[in-house]
This record gives structure tokens, sequence and C-alpha cells, in this order.
């Protein structure tokens, strides 16, 4: 099989309202991006994904769309995204957009036609709305709960104040569940799909990806499959999606999905469906040898069979970032149990997250950056409550602290906030608060630095680009208990995971190290690359 772009990628998770302020406003956009764009090149990635830069209420940081073939104003135009897309192409840069279709806004057309039409009416055939339990239908449907916290039903209300069906919203009450049995939501999406795809997008991310068809009984979830996660029928959906990327060139498909059973996730890499999927085992596995060593050896075989390459990644605008996660006594990370009550060691964490760079950037397949983790950044656990944003914060009454402390806005020069994200003469504070402390960690004071964060990330990409693509096959290394030792190629990883200093095997330089080499030995929590004889 002839290998292409997407199958060994570095590509860069880019969260719009965060990576650069254009116009003063506090809130990131195109601008930003373009004029930031050589410094994305310069580090060395092959493509951005962006996070959803459609028109969006803001309910949930843009996955509640509210137009798909259109630019939300705070970030731009259309004409800017084009320019974007193309700028980016002309520094050999792909564009990977955000695809939303498990929901919508609550403000599309579609969902404010079905508000206005009536129970039965084929504008709510889009979505799902049922009539309620109990007496005068008080009780949602069923009992099935969001994602976000509390109920997964919200009540609508006739034009007459009367209380009216309830409609689905897996995630808020913003955020309204498209019917994907129906027709018109399979034809609307394929079209956005090419709309994209015309406009020079290289390929799509899809959000959410296993959860768009539902049990049409709307049963509660019991002992069985679920009745609206990786249902049989989602696959239709896929196909038809592939053969669409297959008109075009080099497009790729990436699913979002979380699943624990490998074998039902294998089924999205199918040769007619999805080209790839995100890899969150590795991404919240522990900071340990011989858990990552499973982790690493089942995607490998996982992904051998299903003829699809492997991804691999650390942190994303969905997890605490991992600097953070690394220097807690649980490494480890689930969406369902976020912890900002545990002391966080920064200086351990970065050490560890310098290492894990490392490892991760030297296995077969694709890499993925979330932006400031070239940095160093960490999570933002000390957000005040007024400047919170996130659905899951305010849905669980504070018990969840939510993401918005992974996607605060990045720091790049100066030495007091904004840090250069907006411009010097911006009237706006960023949309979520800087720490001061950022002030070390800006892009100007780290360029130039041999020991920065941000001069490891370039050096680190400039030689994986030149070493370990297209991918020479991973074979591991006689190591002690607490080391990974792989080669591949001519280039050996060796990372350190235990807490003794461990020997390195015979090698003719070191190419790259994540911390000093003491006098021939790996320190722990540190990472070097090899040159082998």
């Amino acid at each position: 099989m002839s290998r292409t772009w997407w199958q060994d990628a570095a590509i860069y998770e880019l969260y719009v309202r965060s990576f650069a302020d254009g116009d003063g406003d506090g809130t990131g956009d195109l601008a930003g991006v373009r004029a930031r764009l050589p410094y994305l090149a310069d580090l060395g990635i092959d493509a951005i994904w962006f996070s959803p830069w459609y028109p969006s209420p803001m309910s949930d940081a843009g996955y509640d769309v509210a137009d798909y073939r259109s630019i939300d104003p705070a970030f731009g135009t259309l004409a800017d995204a084009d320019a974007l897309i193309a700028e980016g192409h002309a520094l050999g840069i792909k564009t990977i957009i955000d695809i939303v279709p498990n929901h919508c806004s609550d403000q599309h057309r579609w969902f404010q036609a079905a508000l206005a039409a009536a129970p039965g009416s084929a504008e709510r055939a889009r979505f799902w709305f049922r009539p309620g339990r109990g007496p005068g239908g008080d009780l949602p449907p069923n009992d099935w709960q969001s994602i976000f916290g509390g109920p997964a039903w919200t009540r609508t209300k006739a034009p007459d104040g009367t209380p009216g069906e309830w409609y689905l919203h897996l995630f808020a009450p913003e955020q309204p569940d498209f019917n994907w049995a129906n027709p018109d939501v399979r034809a609307e999406f394929e079209d956005v799909l090419r709309f994209w795809f015309d406009r020079g997008a290289d390929g799509i991310r899809i959000d959410s990806a296993a959860l768009l068809t539902k049990d049409p009984g709307l049963p509660e979830p019991g002992a069985g499959p679920s009745p609206y996660t990786d249902r049989d029928d989602v696959h239709d959906i896929y196909r038809a999606w592939r053969t669409i990327a297959d008109d075009y060139e080099d497009r790729v498909l990436i699913g979002e999905i979380w699943l624990a059973d490998a074998a039902r996730l294998a089924r999205y890499l199918r040769r007619d469906e999805l080209h790839a999927v995100f890899n969150f085992p590795y991404l919240c596995c522990p900071w340990d040898a011989a858990g990552l060593r499973a982790v690493i050896d089942s995607t490998l075989q996982f992904h051998a069979a299903a003829g699809a390459p492997p991804t691999w990644v650390l942190s994303n605008h969905d997890v605490d970032r991992h600097v953070s996660r690394y220097g807690r006594a649980d490494t480890s990370f689930g969406l369902d149990r976020r912890d900002h009550s545990q002391p966080v060691d920064l200086d351990l964490g970065t050490r560890r997250a310098r290492a894990a760079a490392l490892l991760t950037m030297a296995l077969p397949g694709s890499v993925y950056v979330y932006q400031g983790e070239e940095l160093g950044l960490w999570e933002v656990e000390d957000i005040p409550d007024e400047r919170r944003q996130d659905p899951i914060w305010h849905r669980t009454r504070g018990a969840d602290p939510g993401r918005d402390g992974s996607r605060v806005p990045l720091p790049w020069s100066g030495q007091e906030p904004p840090f250069g994200f907006s411009p010097p003469d911006a009237a706006a504070q960023p949309w979520l608060p800087q720490p001061k402390e950022w002030r070390e960690l800006t892009v100007a004071a780290e360029t130039g630095d041999p020991h920065s964060m941000l001069e490891l990330y370039r050096r680190a990409l400039r030689i994986r680009r030149a070493e370990f693509v297209p991918a020479p096959p991973l074979t591991w290394l006689p190591a002690p208990g607490g080391v990974l030792a792989f080669a591949r190629g001519g280039v050996a990883c060796v990372a350190n995971l235990s807490a003794v200093p461990a020997g390195l095997p015979p090698h003719a330089a070191a190419l790259l190290a994540s911390g000093p080499l003491a006098g021939g030995l790996l320190p722990p929590d540190t990472s070097a690359w090899l040159r082998l004889h």
C-alpha cells in the first residue's frame, strides 16, 4: 500500500479561541493564526487540526454549531479561512477541520424550525422529539443522562407557554442531537463534507464519532449494548463518508472514538470507513513502563491487523495537560474523574513531559501535538469561578472542574498578560486568564534556549521527520525494569520511567535527550534517541 501524508504526519491541534488574537477582542481568530503560520512551519508540523470555527453561541466552545458552512464572525470570514488554507499549503501544512455531526446548536436553523413546528412534523423528525412520561408528560421520555451531567432531555414550550415535547441532547441542552435515521440529516452532512473538501480542506476530524445513531425504542441503558454508543448502524454513515473522501485526492477521515473494546474500535478502520482514530488508551495511561509497553504493543497489533496507521497523543482540549497529570501522585487520566485536588509537582511533571514527548514521537504512525504542550504549559487549576465557561463545570455545580484549564490562551512574548496573545493596544483581556508565571514559558522566552521545551520539540520534530518517516518498524530492545527501549531503523529510543539511573545500550552517538545524560547513564524520567552502530 502506498503511503500517504497522514500515515506518519505530525499534526498540531489548534484551538482557535486560544491561539492568537489578531483584532484585540481577547478571542483568538483566523487573522491571528495566519500571522503565526511561520511559527508552526518552523516548529516542524505537517498539518493543523482546527477546533470548530463555525458560527456558534459558544455554549460549548464552538461544539454547538449554528452553521456548518460559515465562519464565526469572532474568528473571521470564509475568505479568511480560504486564505488560511492556501497559505498553509504554501508552507507545506495541511488543514484538518472539525465536523460535529452528533448535535448542532439550538440556534441552528433546523432546530429553530423544529421548535416552531408541530409534533410529528418533518422538521422535528430531524431531531429526537418525544412526549414525556407520567401525568401531563412531566417526566422525560427515559432516564438517559447527559455526558455533561444532568438529564439528557429538555422540555419545550408551545407558543402559548404550555409545556410541550422533550428533545434529546447527550451533551448540553443547547446541543440537540440529530436523528441520523432521517435522510435529510445524512444528505446535509454529506454536502457539508463536499463543501469543505472543495475549499481545500485535507481532512475531517469527526467529533463524538461513535454516538451518532440511537436505538429508536430509546430503551434504558442495561447489561446489553448501549442504546446510543457504537451501534452497528453508525458504520453505514462512515462508509458513505469514505466514498465522498475517496472522490478527492489524499483526504483523511479521523474519528474521535472512546471505546474500551479494541475489536469494536477496529471496525471503524475497515478499508471502506475511517482512515484513523485517536489513541485514547495511550493518552490515559499512567507514567508506568509496563502499562505503556502494553498499550504500545496492543496499539501496534490492533492497527496492523486493521491495516491502519497508529496515532499517538498526550493531550488535547478535553483533558488535563500532561505536564500537570505527570506531576500528580496518580498520573493516569479519565474523563469521568478529573481530580484537581491532588498536589502537582510541576518540575517532576515537566521532566516527565519532556521524556514522554521523545517516547511518543519515536513511535510509528502519526503524532498529535496540542497547542501549548510544545511550551510546557500546565493545567490552570485556579481559574476564578466567575471566569469559567465550560458547561461541564456549570452542570456539575463545580464537582467536575471541567476543561477550561487546558484552553487558556497561549503566551507569545512579554512579561505580563496577555503575553502577546493580543495586540499591544488591545482593550479586551483574554477570554480566560493566563497565569503570570507563564512569563517564563512564552515563545519568545523559549526560542533559542537549548534547554527549553520549545527547542526540544523543534529538534525532535526535525529528527523525527528525517529518521522515522517513512516509518521503519519497531523492534523492542532488552532493558531493565522500568525502562522502555526500542529501535526503529538505525535509531534507538530509550525511556527511563524507573526511580534509578539506567545504562544505555551501545550506540555511536546521542541524537537528542530530554535531559542531561549522566556519564553514560540515563537518569530517571528521561528519554534519549541514540544513533546505533
